[in-house]
Formats: structure tokens, sequence, C-alpha cells
């Protein structure tokens, strides 16, 4: 199963020093029956490109969370057994948790297939998102717009062995 883990860069020089993404419990983004549902869509491009936004999004409450946190959502993609990514059966139906997973121990770097990352120019975008993420919970609509402002930029696709170039 593909699992989609939010990160920051600080937290893929972590993974990338230690060899695996952790400790456990993580949580990760993955095409979920509530997602399917959601989503209402078949394709399972689709379902995996969708998982891997909101990842993206849980990228971004880190970065809002972590002020010295360099403002460039990172997402990596993992092969994970099929039963080691849990949904919250009491979570299923929560808007904000939709496609959310649990692992309950660390992932082996080894098996990621690829790490997502916003590009350099995306900074300006993703600041100002993670000054507005706050306001945007609250209903703020102009905050929501700058939120959505840092998910207009796609995330860049790099292989594993890149990573070394993308940590700072």
């Amino acid at each position: 199963m593909r699992v989609y883990v939010p990160l920051t860069l600080s937290g893929l020089a972590a993974a990338h020093r230690a060899g695996e993404i952790g400790p456990g419990p993580l949580t990760a983004y993955a095409v979920t029956p509530a997602l399917r549902e959601w989503y209402v869509s078949d394709d399972i491009e689709e379902l995996e490109y969708a998982a891997l936004n909101r990842a993206a999004s849980a990228s971004l409450r880190m970065i809002a969370q972590n002020p010295d946190a360099v403002r460039r959502r990172v997402v990596v993609a993992v092969e994970v057994p099929d039963g080691a990514a849990v949904a919250d059966p009491d979570h299923s139906l929560d808007p904000s948790s939709l496609g959310e997973v649990r692992i309950a121990s660390p992932v082996a770097l080894a098996k990621a297939a690829a790490v997502h990352v916003d590009a350099d120019d995306a900074q300006k975008d993703v600041t100002a998102a993670a000054a507005a993420l706050g306001a945007a919970d609250l209903g703020d609509d102009d905050a929501q717009f700058t939120v959505d402002g840092a998910e207009d930029h796609e995330l860049l696709w790099f292989g594993i062995q890149e990573i070394p170039n993308l940590i700072p």
C-alpha cells in the first residue's frame, strides 16, 4: 500500500540521517474508503493525487507550528505492507482527517518511492499560507484564499537518491 507521509525539510534531513521515517506512530495519508467516497472517483491515480494533497496540507500545518522550518512542503511516498496503515474509524467521516492513516512503527526510508517537495518559488506563498492557517481554520475567507495560494503550487517529484540535494 502506498502512503504519503508529511514532513518538513528538517524532518526529511532527520529521516535521511536515521535511514527511517519515525519514530512511530506516524500519521500519513492514503487512499482510504472515506477518501474514495469523498472524492467520488475510481481512478487510482486521481485518488492517490488527492491523498498526496492531503499530506501536503498536513506538511503545511507542520511548517506553521515551527517558525524555524523552511517554508517548503515535503511529502514522502512510501510503500508499506497491507494492513500496516490503519484508518481511525472514529474519524473516518471527519472532513479534516479524510485519507488519514496511522502507521505504528518507523518506516525504512529505503521503502520510499519518491519525495515530493515545493519548488523554491513556492516559499513566499507557503510562508503566507502558514501564517494564515489559523484564521482560515476559523472561517476567514481571505485567509483561506491565502492558504489556497500555496496549494496552487504543484509539488515536484524527486527520487530518494536525490534527498541529499534537497536537505539544508
